[in-house]
């Protein structure tokens, strides 16, 4: 939004984005964990969760999904008819993800799509359009998504193995699974050197580039020498990866 407007875009669009944003991530979850009660209920590190021991009701998830889609629209309908419009198809994919799961190794690549579309609405928010340096920029989310996604799946790679499931670290083990989350990422640090350019971002854009590649390094070097650590890998690393990469590209639009 920041790039798509130039510098700052509102107190409306940071409004209506935020609640887009958190509907979205409030159903894309809710769908998640309310498909996935039959296999959460199996799992070890997930029988504990609301959604599986009785404190959250399916009745009570299916409400809130259908609350949930109906203010992501509304939302969108606020805020422009291209963003209406994208909307349903991207309520599909956000729902689509636990059932990825069930058949295809895409799953991780599925994950990272649903959150690398909010690049795209965020342009789409501020321009009404979809440039080509949002769609390299959502690229690039897709697979950092996907790589750290690969990563967290090692957790559960004895049960994804137990239960049928189609993650790629239960079919290819750990060690390609290492390995294909590295190329995810190499692949994610480039699509964003290539949003940086056609973005004609400055040197702080090109920082947020290095900042993003060193902590991804970082990230696999912890997880490679103890597993016990993915959870700081995903939660610590990832979350401060964000925040760094959106401090460099506001530097970027404030200082010209």
């Amino acid at each position: 939004m920041i790039v798509a407007a130039d510098g700052w875009f509102g107190w409306r669009l940071l409004f209506l984005g935020a609640l887009a944003a958190v509907s979205a991530r409030n159903f894309a979850m809710l769908v998640n964990r309310y498909l996935d009660r039959d296999i959460d209920i199996l799992n070890p590190r997930t029988k504990n969760r609301p959604s599986v021991d009785g404190r959250f009701a399916p009745t009570q998830m299916r409400l809130l999904i259908i609350i949930n889609a109906i203010i992501f629209v509304a939302t969108a309908y606020a805020i422009n008819d291209l963003a209406f419009w994208l909307s349903f198809p991207i309520l599909l994919i956000l729902g689509g993800y636990s059932w990825f799961k069930r058949f295809s190794e895409a799953a991780h690549l599925m994950l990272g799509l649903s959150l690398g579309l909010a690049p795209i609405a965020g342009a789409v928010a501020v321009s009404g359009a979809i440039p080509m340096w949002s769609l390299l920029l959502a690229t690039g989310v897709m697979f950092w998504v996907a790589g750290f996604d690969l990563l967290y799946s090692l957790q559960d790679i004895d049960f994804d193995k137990e239960a049928g499931l189609y993650s790629i670290p239960s079919r290819y083990g750990s060690e390609c699974t290492m390995f294909l989350a590295r190329i995810f990422h190499a692949v994610a640090i480039l699509f964003w050197a290539f949003f940086t350019a056609e973005a004609s971002l400055g040197l702080f854009g090109w920082m947020a580039v290095i900042s993003a590649a060193t902590m991804l390094a970082y990230e696999h070097r912890i997880v490679s020498l103890d597993f016990a650590k993915i959870d700081r890998a995903f939660f610590t690393v990832n979350g401060y990866l964000g925040f760094v990469y959106l401090f460099f590209i506001i530097l970027d639009r404030s200082i010209r």
